[in-house]
């Protein structure tokens, strides 16, 4: 039987008013030590925007989006942050914020594939809430 190695994953949300505490989930970000893996996905759902009467830059949404990749990816295009360990860009990518775009608690798991649960999360916690699944 294959191994079994433990991971973390955040939801990412959109909250387009953050005084009403409405969100949208737009995205996953999974962390998994063993197999050295911090990965973020996500997709922007212009419909369900609308449908919370969200007037947001669609700009500014996509570049603070962009930024949880670039985080994750590291090196120089992550910037300063890009350039800490897995671990810590994790803690940083899921520290609680009163922005426009949070995550959730952080949730445990154990996973053989980490890239496979993340497409399988995404599919499960930001697709099928977009009712396409």
């Amino acid at each position: 039987m294959p191994e079994k190695h433990l991971f973390e994953y955040a939801v990412i949300r959109v909250v387009p008013r953050v005084e009403r505490e409405e969100f949208i989930n737009t995205g996953v970000i999974l962390y998994c030590p063993a197999q050295a893996f911090l990965k973020t996905t996500y997709e922007i759902n212009e419909e369900r925007l609308r449908a919370f009467g969200a007037d947001l830059d669609r700009q500014e949404l996509e570049d603070r989006l962009l930024a949880f990749k670039r985080i994750c990816a590291g090196r120089t295009e992550g910037g300063t942050i890009g350039k800490l360990s897995l671990a810590e860009r994790f803690r940083w990518l899921t520290a609680t914020r009163s922005t426009i775009v949070q995550t959730s608690a952080v949730h445990p798991g154990l996973c053989q594939d980490a890239a496979k649960t993340l497409d399988h999360l995404f599919a499960q916690l930001v697709q099928q809430t977009a009712g396409r699944i």
